[in-house]
């Protein structure tokens, strides 16, 4: 198993620690050192290490002295400004390194892998030496027999079995970590964890720790962690010669003096690590014996345990605030009861919409939040299905609400049922603002669509009426006069009718029908209005497995005769012209749940400037026309339900009317 080397930075630079830190992420972590007195120590936690000395720093020329004096197994790399005399000096100490502090991200990193390998390379060659110099480390380690062990000397009766601070895990675990020193009467204890999944295992809580502790992380990959995966037994000081992988060796060594410790304890939970317990000396200087490091397992293992909880108490309250806070803040009004019609929710949106307070309507009958909203309540937790929203005045309140409502269940298990109550007065008001403008463009679009279309009929018979008396005797005009007139009088009535069909449309007579029958009716009745235009292309496709749509037939027809007839004038001009008329079913599941009927034909398109208003009343390209055609497509669909969509380009337009199937079958 491999193992981290260390990589230092003594430095009181806060952007070159933080661009020395962004350059060596990839390669290690990096331990930042800013007082000269805590380097010794830090130096005592890593091992074998690369030390980058800022010269600039406090003692830094002192600390490059000691350091190559006392520390043999640390490579120091000065960084130092060029020319200067303390780099000039760095680099006559025989050190590993000196570097301009502005190197490059490249260049430092290739002198920090060469040091890295220069360092295992050392470190595999002391291993060799060690292991040739004591041959007793071959032989198997000698195991007592159960009869000889003595009672452990940690008073473990001691340590508290029910830690009841849950509310803060970071208070628990130093309640912990007090309660294992005064058990075991060690002077240093620490606990290192994750909190969460991906969580880096970091110091959480620790006594007379070294100040350096707290600054270092490891991460799941770590070959600390992954050898206590493997192992799963704790690291002792004392039992480290019993260990015969000299690499594994060198690993439990220098954890134990990272922490400054004298035993290491893996915390498991659910087969995971979860963090490790570390001890330093014990008070009195007594070194750990066999039954010691039992004792401080089972010490573990209640750590374990009471870690574990913490950790999902604290889960579980993170996520009943989460959902607190969603419900809390969320626009709509949560009225949520349970399976007896008890009030056991009641967000603050509910009250301002409700114009009911919570403390008046919680562990109340749901009667307590109005009797509309009760019903609808209890008709949702005796229904097997959802029920469909609704929409209605509050007497208290005079607002416009819409309430939906589902079961609570989990799994199989009913919980009850929660309304979610949508404040549409704003919108409702917003709505009637906006119909009053636009009535009154609809007005004022109707006077000049009618002044253009009345008064050319208009000036034809006012003509024709002052022309009458000079050439009352000639037949011919006589004749013409007798026809354009009515022809013109017969135009005035079609407008007429057009605009009060399109103001009073007939009722709608619903039910079932075959939407085939439609369309075949609307292309004939298309073809009637097309003669003068000459007779177009149409190809249909028809499926026999269109399920039934609830509709009436006649309003569906014309509807389709609008836009076969719009796709005929579209295509006049054209040299084929063509349109294709389709339907096709549409399927949820196993379900068919609607028809789309699609035109298709191959003309110029609809301009650019015409697309967003093309369902506007009046709004029409044609020399003559009042531009209600498809408004009333519009409308007639939208009231059976249903959605008209437009793509339109230069080489043609589609047009698609999505129809919801019978909800009650064929």
């Amino acid at each position: 198993m491999s193992h981290t080397l260390s990589c230092l930075l003594y430095s009181q630079d806060a952007d070159l620690v933080r661009r020395i830190k962004a350059f060596l992420s990839a390669l290690a972590q990096i331990r930042h050192v800013s007082v000269a007195n805590r380097l010794d120590a830090v130096l005592q936690q890593s091992g074998p290490a690369i030390l980058l000395l800022d010269l600039r720093a406090k003692e830094a020329r002192e600390l490059l002295e000691q350091i190559q004096n006392g520390w043999p197994e640390i490579l120091i790399i000065a960084l130092g400004t060029p020319r200067s005399e303390p780099l000039r000096e760095a680099e006559q100490s025989d050190i590993y390194a000196a570097e301009d502090l502005q190197v490059d991200r490249r260049s430092l990193q290739a002198l920090v892998s060469r040091g890295f390998e220069y360092l295992r390379v050392l470190q595999e060659n002391r291993e060799l030496r060690e292991q040739s110099m004591s041959p007793a480390l071959l032989e198997p380690p000698q195991v007592h027999a159960l009869a000889d062990r003595r009672e452990s000397s940690i008073p473990l009766l001691r340590f508290p079995r029910v830690f009841r601070r849950f509310d803060n895990v970071e208070a628990l675990l130093a309640s912990v970590v007090e309660g294992v020193a005064d058990a075991s009467g060690i002077g240093r204890v620490g606990i290192f964890s994750k909190i969460r999944q991906g969580d880096r295992y970091r110091l959480r809580a620790g006594l007379r720790c070294l100040p350096e502790t707290s600054e270092i992380e490891y991460s799941e990959r770590d070959p600390l962690v992954r050898w206590f995966e493997l192992h799963a037994h704790l690291i002792s000081r004392s039992t480290l010669t019993q260990t015969l992988d000299q690499k594994h060796r060198t690993l439990m060594r220098r954890a134990l003096d990272t922490f400054g410790a004298e035993v290491i304890v893996p915390l498991h939970t659910r087969g995971n690590i979860i963090g490790w317990l570390f001890f330093g000396h014990r008070i009195t200087g007594q070194r750990f014996d066999y039954s010691d490091l039992e004792g401080l397992m089972l010490l573990a293992e209640n750590v374990s345990t009471i870690l574990e909880n913490a950790l999902l108490y604290e889960e579980v309250t993170v996520q009943k605030t989460l959902a607190e806070t969603l419900l809390t803040s969320i626009p709509p009004g949560i009225v949520a009861t349970d399976e007896e019609a008890m009030v056991r929710w009641f967000n603050p949106t509910a009250e301002r919409i409700l114009g009911i307070t919570a403390a008046d309507a919680l562990n109340q009958p749901i009667e307590a939040a109005g009797s509309r909203l009760a019903t609808f309540l209890r008709e949702t937790l005796e229904s097997q299905e959802n029920l469909p929203a609704q929409h209605w005045i509050d007497p208290n309140t005079r607002r416009s609400l819409v309430v939906e409502t589902r079961r609570l269940v989990d799994k199989k298990t009913p919980l009850g049922a929660v309304a979610v109550v949508h404040d549409l007065t704003a919108e409702d008001s917003l709505r009637q603002k906006q119909d009053l403008v636009d009535r009154a463009a609809f007005w004022t679009d109707l006077a000049a669509s009618m002044s253009h279309e009345i008064r050319n009929p208009l000036v034809a018979i006012k003509t024709f009426a002052q022309l009458l008396p000079e050439r009352f005797d000639d037949a011919d005009f006589r004749k013409d006069f007798n026809e354009i007139v009515v022809q013109e009088i017969d135009r005035l009535d079609k407008i007429i009718t057009q605009i009060n069909n399109f103001a009073h449309p007939s009722e709608l007579v619903m039910k079932p029908i075959d939407v085939r029958s439609s369309v075949k009716k609307a292309i004939e009745l298309a073809r009637t209005r097309m003669k003068k235009n000459g007779v177009v292309s149409i190809d249909t496709t028809l499926p026999n497995d269109l399920p039934k749509v609830l509709g009436d037939e006649i309003a569906l027809t014309e509807a389709f005769a609008h836009l076969v007839a719009n796709a005929a004038e579209a295509t006049s001009g054209r040299t084929k012209p063509h349109i294709t008329l389709a339907a096709k079913q549409i399927r949820e599941g196993k379900h068919a749940s609607g028809v789309i009927v699609t035109v298709k034909d191959n003309g110029k398109g609809i301009s650019a400037d015409l697309k967003e208003k093309i369902f506007s009343p009046f709004c029409t390209t044609k020399a003559r026309g009042m531009g209600l055609g498809l408004p009333i497509v519009k409308r007639t669909i939208f009231d059976h339900n249903g959605r008209v969509d437009i793509d339109s380009n230069p080489s043609g337009t589609s047009v698609s009317i999505m129809l919801p199937a019978n909800p009650n079958g064929h």
